[in-house]
């Protein structure tokens, strides 16, 4: 059990074995695979990256190293919008700000979902 309480569950997909982190994105993993197999959504990626700051070199500092938001699904709906989905149990601070970093470069192209 992680330190929010949630219990990982695993899934084989394409013959890999895949670790959720939690039982509620396993679960919403099943609904969207679903959606995929029955054609209603495409192109389902599972942990998609997002640059939010890149590595950046002050003079006198360290450089300090780039930064990515992780979500834990995309993919095209059926009127070819991109959608992001984070399923939260907890929001953190940490969280809250990746996300704000996030809509404020993507959300104009991509729609964003949180699942609680």
């Amino acid at each position: 059990m992680s330190k929010y309480r949630a219990i990982k569950d695993t899934r084989i997909i394409n013959g890999e074995t895949v670790t959720f982190d939690s039982r509620a994105e396993a679960r919403r993993f099943d609904e969207l695979h679903t959606l995929a197999k029955a054609g209603k959504i495409k192109d389902l990626t599972l942990q998609p990256r997002y640059l939010l700051v890149d590595t950046l070199r002050v003079v006198g500092h360290r450089t300090m190293p780039k930064r990515h938001y992780v979500a834990d699904f995309r993919y095209v709906d059926g009127n070819g919008r991109t959608i992001v989905e984070d399923v939260k149990g907890m929001v953190t601070p940490v969280y809250s700000l990746k996300k704000q970093l996030f809509l404020s470069i993507y959300g104009t192209e991509i729609i964003f979902k949180e699942i609680k």
